[in-house]
């Protein structure tokens, strides 16, 4: 899959821009704060319908004004395929793709595959288990389409026996309704959780020996309440009296959460700075072979700032690994123009890079130094 062009108005801080990117990489040079960020950050919602960061589609407009519009064509498959968002101030935003609307902005999800690799990625390590249950229900839901009506509809669910448990409500038979609803997603939805970890277990440490070294232990581990051959209804049971006393649902694949281990340590503890982004690139990398293979077509790689806080043989083996051809349209954001070049010279063909300054792009020509 390929973004061949993508025209902005007033998304962040970019007044306006189109640009046409090559089929391989894409390089985005420029000092902090100045818009390359906000680039990625538009291209990762065309394939998510929100934004990387975190914020409300109300922040994404940029200041002062009321409408923010996105287009992007792909080929997708062999066939080229338009997609447009758009949302303005009191109005919903809407998503189309080849002209037509959709019903729901879940349809959309894993129709065009991308993988992210950002700064805020420590937060994986460092942030609360809601953040793992988060990647690990992102990567799913791109390459099963069940997974994520599972997931939906267990949130529903949940949100109703939380009210239920807030009101006071006392009805068993109105638990018991629920909570059928709630085991037979969870079923799903653990399984599917607890095969992806085992399988991306395989190519995350391919991937963090490749950049790394050797020497260095790492693992992923799935924590879950529900083990094999447990119902989740049967948990909720048991739990319902102290549910009722916190108000608040206090097991199920909600809990869960992906342990990130560095010499059977949680890495949050024992990690250094270098460790822990070796540990999400890698983990990222690996992000994109499970997707690849899912999905049945190349995923978009975005590095955003990925060399910062890196040794240099770590940067250069970054750079060797990106350079396979088992990667497809790569896009880069740095500070430093020498890694951009080092990356193009490695990996040939097509490229191109610009300079980016207050949510403008200028193109500018490689140069080997």
């Amino acid at each position: 899959m390929l973004l061949k062009s993508l025209t902005i108005n007033n998304f962040k801080n970019i007044a306006e821009a189109r640009l046409e990117f090559s089929p391989k990489v894409n390089c985005l040079l420029g000092n902090n704060g100045m818009g390359k960020s906000n680039l990625l950050d538009a291209i990762h919602y065309m394939s998510f319908c929100k934004s990387f960061s975190g914020v409300t589609d109300a922040m994404l407009m940029r200041r002062e004004q009321d409408f923010c519009m996105i287009q992007a064509r792909y080929e997708r498959r062999g066939i080229d395929e338009d997609v447009s968002m758009g949302m303005a101030k009191g109005r919903r935003k809407t998503l189309k793709r080849k002209g037509k609307e959709y019903a729901k902005l879940s349809e959309h999800i894993g129709k065009f595959p991308l993988v992210m690799v950002s700064p805020q990625d420590i937060d994986l390590i460092r942030g609360t288990s809601e953040e793992r249950r988060r990647l690990m229900d992102m990567v799913i839901s791109q390459g099963d389409q069940l997974y994520l009506d599972h997931l939906i509809r267990y949130n529903r669910a949940l949100e109703q026996r939380n009210k239920l448990l807030r009101d006071g409500v006392a009805d068993h038979s109105l638990y018991f309704a629920v909570e059928m609803t709630m085991a037979f997603a969870a079923q799903y939805i653990t399984q599917a959780r607890r095969a992806w970890v085992e399988e991306l277990t395989v190519m995350f440490n391919r991937y963090y020996s490749a950049i790394a070294g050797d020497g260095e232990e790492v693992s992923l581990a799935y924590s879950t309440a529900l083990e094999e051959g447990v119902m989740l209804d049967t948990l909720l049971e048991g739990a319902r009296r102290h549910d009722e006393i916190v108000r608040h649902t206090s097991v199920g694949p909600h809990r869960d959460d992906l342990e990130m281990l560095l010499s059977g340590m949680p890495l949050r503890r024992t990690g250094s700075q270098g460790q822990c982004k070796t540990y999400t690139i890698a983990m990222r990398l690996a992000q994109y072979d499970f997707l690849h293979k899912a999905a049945g077509m190349k995923p978009l790689l975005l590095l955003d700032d990925i060399f910062d806080k890196l040794d240099a043989t770590r940067v250069e083996r970054i750079m060797e690994v990106v350079a396979q051809p088992s990667f497809g349209q790569i896009f880069v954001t740095d500070t430093n123009r020498t890694h951009l070049d080092e990356i193009m010279s490695r990996t040939g063909g097509d490229y191109r890079i610009w300079e980016v300054a207050d949510g403008q792009f200028a193109p500018l020509t490689f140069s080997v130094q």
